[in-house]
């Protein structure tokens, strides 16, 4: 009898395991894209540094793909604007995944405007001037016109 019971508790909790959602994100998923979506140097460090190693977050589900500037330039004039775009699209998939584009979308422009003068700080001069016109330019273009292009286009592709 004592068998059977441990047989039959042990296909329940078999049964149980199969019934949970293993594939679940952890709760504190928003507050880790959060962390990761800000205006800051240390918030684009702390993508960067995930993004390096995209393994040890898969439990989260995120979306790491990118389409880079879209339609636009990666490298404009020789600035390297990849990397900004490729976390701006990272804050659209994830934010347009989670059903919360719309509350985040200006902050995750400011974001990648932000990521754009981090790359022109590198520059002095002319050089600079341009650059930094050119970030202005792409920022434009993200708040006109950055809603569901990007994305759409990339999945559509």
């Amino acid at each position: 009898m004592r068998r059977r019971l441990a047989t039959l508790l042990a296909a329940a909790a078999g049964a149980l395991a199969v019934a949970s959602p293993a594939s679940a994100a952890p709760a504190d998923k928003p507050q880790v894209l959060s962390s990761w979506t800000q205006t800051s140097a240390e918030s684009q460090n702390a993508w960067l540094s995930a993004r390096a190693d995209q393994g040890a977050w898969s439990a989260y589900g995120f979306d790491w793909s990118t389409d880079y500037c879209t339609t636009s330039p990666d490298n404009p004039f020789g600035f390297p604007f990849q990397t900004a775009c490729a976390r701006h699209d990272f804050g659209y998939r994830n934010y347009k995944a989670a059903g919360t584009f719309d509350t985040n979308k200006s902050r995750l422009d400011d974001a990648f405007y932000a990521d754009l003068k981090r790359v022109c700080s590198a520059y002095s001069g002319l050089k600079k001037t341009s650059c930094d016109s050119t970030a202005w330019t792409y920022y434009q273009a993200v708040k006109a016109f950055g809603s569901s292009a990007a994305v759409d286009g990339a999945r559509a592709a």
